[in-house]
């Protein structure tokens, strides 16, 4: 499985593609952590796993301002949620946060560690750093703890 993975990618298009790569492998239950400043590629990356899904990418768009947005794929549905305008995991714990997470489907979180009380022991962390105008160091691992 690629959830042990450190690449760099030097465009969209193969930050898409790496996330497609990833969601080749998901089953459904997994809940990604997405961590990176803001423009680093969060975004383009649940693209790619949308489009990896068998979705339109193009109906992906970030959460920032409505909190959640949920995509229903050919193969899971993917609920992408974004904690940087939260005030803490009260806000998550009242939209059923914990409840998403047994839905079935794929848990994708941007700015997690405002929540990070609330992130299940098991996720897949994805660490996305801005090297350079259109670098992007992306590394992918399994937490279990």
């Amino acid at each position: 499985m690629i959830v042990s993975c450190d690449r760099v990618t030097r465009s969209p298009e193969e930050t898409e593609a790496l996330a497609a790569e990833l969601a080749g492998q998901l089953r459904g239950g997994e809940c990604i952590a997405l961590h990176g400043e803001m423009g680093a590629g969060k975004t383009c990356f649940v693209r790619g796993l949308v489009a990896g899904l068998d979705a339109d990418p193009r109906m992906v768009s970030s959460p920032t301002f409505v909190l959640i947005n949920v995509y229903r794929t050919p193969r899971l549905t993917v609920f992408h949620l974004d904690a940087y305008r939260t005030s803490g995991p009260a806000d998550f714990e009242a939209i059923g946060f914990a409840e998403l997470l047994e839905e079935g489907g794929v848990v994708i979180l941007e700015w997690p560690q405002r929540i990070a009380s609330l992130l299940p022991p098991q996720r897949i962390d994805v660490r996305i750093e801005s090297e350079g105008e259109s670098e992007r160091r992306i590394r992918i691992s399994l937490k279990d703890s």
